[in-house]
């Protein structure tokens, strides 16, 4: 069965070693989608009357660098991995075995940019609206990363654009990775893109993302394969039950009646 689909080739995770450090794809997407950001961003501030400046945005991109990297770990160990963490604690710190979390990813941002908007004195929507436009690159990077890994694949299909994955036997499966870096990469950014030009309710850039991302993931969901050792949950996998927290506040940002806020 499998001579009729494409088989992904297996490629080697890592581009490049020199003697203990190695460059990997998954890290070199992190990286690009780091770059975007940043370019974005210092374009943004570069614009007469921004409010922001070059040395703002790159306080903003660090926390949330550190929130992404952070909180993604540690919202993987404890929505997907627990019971290893419990086996063995130092699991926690054992990035290099893999293991990163949208959802812990976005928890660490959020702190982040409390701790930002803080420190220089701005609303919290200020800051998650400028920040939320950008956060679709990265995801998109990240999901061709683990596309090129061959990891995070679907389940078994018989569409014809199945694939074999060295990793997920013999049968063809959804590149769910691909749907989502369309869905959560491209089509969200694009969208945003429009948006934030059409609108200045404070949140409401911040509410599409939530609920763009939200429904992206909860769709892909029913056609992506769920960790071996995870079950579903009312017919529901984890990670379609840690977005509807995400729709239903993202939604509630775009509908809520406007409250004039003050920077502290």
């Amino acid at each position: 069965m499998s001579e009729q689909f494409f088989t992904f080739p297996q490629i080697d995770p890592v581009i490049v070693e020199l003697g203990p450090l190695a460059l990997r794809w998954y890290g070199l997407m992190y990286l690009l989608g780091f770059l975007a950001a940043m370019w974005l961003l210092n374009r943004h501030a570069d614009k007469p009357g921004s409010g922001w400046t070059r040395e703002q945005v790159s306080d903003l991109l660090f926390y949330c660098f550190l929130g992404v990297v952070l909180g993604g770990r540690l919202g993987y160990v404890l929505f997907y991995g627990w019971q290893w963490l419990l086996e063995d604690p130092l699991y926690l710190f054992r990035i290099s075995e893999g293991g990163m979390s949208f959802h812990g990813g976005l928890l660490g941002v959020i702190a982040a940019m409390v701790f930002i908007a803080h420190r220089q004195k701005r609303t919290f929507w200020q800051v998650a609206d400028l920040v939320a436009p950008t956060v679709p690159i990265g995801l998109g990077l990240g999901r061709i990363g683990n596309f090129i890994n061959g990891e995070l694949w679907g389940r078994t299909t018989d569409v014809p654009w199945g694939i074999v994955f060295p990793s997920g036997g013999p049968l063809p499966r959804h590149p769910s990775q691909l749907y989502e870096a369309v869905l959560e990469g491209l089509v969200l950014f694009l969208v945003l893109q429009w948006f934030m030009k059409r609108t200045d309710k404070p949140g409401a850039v911040a509410g599409l993302f939530l609920v763009g991302y939200g429904i992206s993931r909860f769709l892909v969901e029913f056609v992506r394969e769920p960790d071996a050792h995870m079950s579903l949950y009312w017919g529901f996998s984890m990670g379609q039950l840690l977005t509807i927290p995400m729709l239903i506040f993202g939604a509630y940002l775009m509908v809520r009646p406007v409250v004039k806020e003050t920077a502290r």
